[in-house]
């Protein structure tokens, strides 16, 4: 017997040793619980002195970690003090030392809960995504000091820099952190003639930011111009060699370009739009290229292609079978893009084509990525299964080991809820009339914003600023697209003064022939219903409500409740009279 073999042979005994007698003192313990009062009351007796010993050993960290508002605004105060490194490498030494620090500080117990918060809250402060650092301190870090580090948090945000500012307290929360991050000043790009500000708040929900103009508009105008993030062709269409897959532009018979290794049979009506969607999300994906730089690729081996051709056959044959949604393949091509900027950068001092696309999406310059504009939008819940998460981790792991690590489901679902609700359909001249009817349930089926109704479109686009067009039936806008180009145009339907709110319809909201205006409005209702998940109650939605009555009481020839009521007898003793009536 080999000494690694009598080794495990001898692990094993002692651990079958050990377990036996585990076994024996439980059924002692058991026996001596039941039978043995004395021993029942010594159990009761050290229950409590162990509880009382845990209750005061809670009570002291609790109070170690307890930190005064005197505290919290000393040590922000000290913190604003000092100076942020200037550059994107020193800010990167700066956030890893700060973490380090805090780290190391965690393990010092309570008394260093305060130093070790303000570690984290130093690295907070170059952290491109704000909220995606909060996000992971919060499943890191102990409750204790995450608590304080929320405090400094809060405290920076509400804290005034000078006295003209205390009035800006009353404020609400959310603009506070809006305008003291200045997020809102940054974005959408002031070229773009509008602005993001909270609307009225609905009951007990938030106000929803809301899409003002920044200057008049007469009907016709273009107010703005926008390029989506990220795209993908009706599923009717994609692999058919009938339009690009990346700009939507219909291609002739023999005109198509297209790859030998393209796993989903996507063509291109340009070599142009083939290299933009190759270096955005089509290699990552369904490519065999190298996902890293020339600069940076040091060769694959048969192995590795070997593992994405697997991968990648099985992530389509998944993709065909389940017939996913636009939602699902934007959510996935979103964090392949991501990737692929990431990746870009690893050559310094050199922008990739990608870099300047997102950079001219997401505005803000180095202030802010297409990551923060994503975590402000709203989301409807998203659906995404484990097989889905499954094969999208093979596609990304066989790309480049450890990107798999980027794709969670909890992400995944936000994601694809993100691109659920904020997707606009993409329908050139008014869309087609070809497009296959869904054999799902209505509940079910996927809808996109456009007022041609998602049914005529030929695909779908994110685009970061008109995610924040709310819906009416009587939309102040409308969006507009050229045929072979998915770049939105938006236009005014009519007059639009500086301030006003800039709206779109979501839906078809058009009174077909042969429908009533009640039936008209309950079909635009149940669609925003079913798709975005909220009652529409517009001027128009309530202003035909009240039409709707008003003729039904003029149908019926009654203005108003004519009914009467017939005069009854008093009878009353007056004085020195005998009785008579009222």
């Amino acid at each position: 017997m080999s000494s690694s073999s009598r080794t495990s042979t001898v692990l094993t005994v002692g651990a079958v040793t050990v377990l036996s007698g585990l076994v024996a003192y439980a059924v002692y313990f058991d026996y001596k619980r039941r039978n043995d009062s004395d021993f029942r009351k010594k159990l009761r007796k050290e229950k409590k002195k162990v509880t009382k010993q845990t209750q005061q050993a809670q009570a002291a960290s609790e109070a170690a970690s307890e930190v005064s508002p005197a505290a919290i605004k000393q040590a922000l105060a000290k913190i604003r003090e000092e100076e942020i490194p200037a550059t994107p490498d020193d800010k990167e030494g700066y956030f890893m030392m700060q973490v380090q620090i805090g780290d190391q500080l965690v393990q010092k117990g309570p008394s260093f809960y305060l130093p070790a918060a303000c570690a984290f809250f130093r690295a907070l402060r170059v952290y491109p995504s704000p909220v995606e650092f909060i996000m992971m301190v919060q499943s890191t870090l102990p409750a204790p000091i995450f608590k304080i580090f929320m405090e400094l948090v809060n405290a920076d945000v509400s804290m005034p820099t000078s006295e003209t500012q205390s009035a800006q307290r009353e404020e609400p929360a959310e603009e506070v952190a809006s305008r003291v991050e200045g997020y809102y000043d940054h974005f959408p790009p002031k070229g773009m003639n509008v602005s993001i500000h909270a609307g009225e708040a609905q009951g007990n929900q938030a106000a929803k930011k809301i899409l003002i103009a920044s200057k008049d508009f007469e009907a016709g105008d273009i107010i703005y111009t926008e390029i989506p993030l990220v795209v993908a062709l009706d599923a009717d269409l994609e692999g058919k060699g009938t339009h690009c897959s990346y700009c939507f532009r219909p291609i002739e018979e023999g005109q198509a370009v297209a790859s030998e290794s393209d796993k989903i049979g996507a063509v291109f009506c340009s070599k142009d739009c083939q290299s933009k969607a190759n270096i955005s999300w089509h290699n990552m994906l369904f490519g065999r290229d190298s996902v890293l730089p020339p600069e940076l690729d040091p060769g694959h081996g048969t192995d590795i292609d070997d593992g994405r051709e697997t991968a990648q056959t099985a992530y389509v044959a998944w993709l065909q079978e389940k017939k996913a949604k636009r939602a699902n393949i934007l959510g996935a091509r979103f964090v392949a893009k991501q990737i692929a900027l990431e990746t870009s950068k690893l050559i310094k001092d050199k922008s990739s084509p990608l870099q300047a696309e997102l950079e001219q999406i997401a505005g803000g310059g180095d202030l802010y990525s297409v990551s923060d504009h994503m975590e402000r939008l709203r989301f409807i819940e998203g659906h995404v299964t484990d097989e889905e998460i499954k094969h999208l981790k093979a596609v990304l792991g066989a790309a480049l080991p450890g990107l798999e690590q980027s794709v969670t489901e909890e992400r995944m679902a936000v994601l694809v809820g993100k691109m659920a609700y904020n997707a606009i359909g993409v329908c050139p001249d008014g869309g087609r009339d070809d497009k296959p009817v869904s054999e799902e349930r209505p509940e079910d089926q996927e809808r996109t914003r456009t007022p041609f109704g998602t049914q005529r479109q030929v695909g779908s686009g994110l685009y970061l600023v008109s995610s924040y067009l709310a819906h009416s039936c009587d939309p102040s806008t409308r969006p507009s697209f050229t045929v072979g180009s998915t770049q939105l145009q938006l236009i005014a339907n009519r007059p639009i003064k500086k301030g006003d709110e800039l709206t779109i319809a979501y839906v078809d909201v058009g009174q077909h022939p042969g429908e009533s205006t009640e039936q008209a409005r309950r079909r635009r209702r149940v669609e925003l219903a079913r798709g975005w998940k909220f009652k529409c109650e517009c001027e128009r939605c309530v202003s035909e409500v009240v039409e709707d009555l008003e003729k039904e009481d003029a149908e019926l020839g009654i203005e108003k409740d004519e009914a009467k009521v017939e005069q009854v007898m008093r009878h009353e003793t007056l004085p020195g009279a005998a009785m008579g009536p009222d």
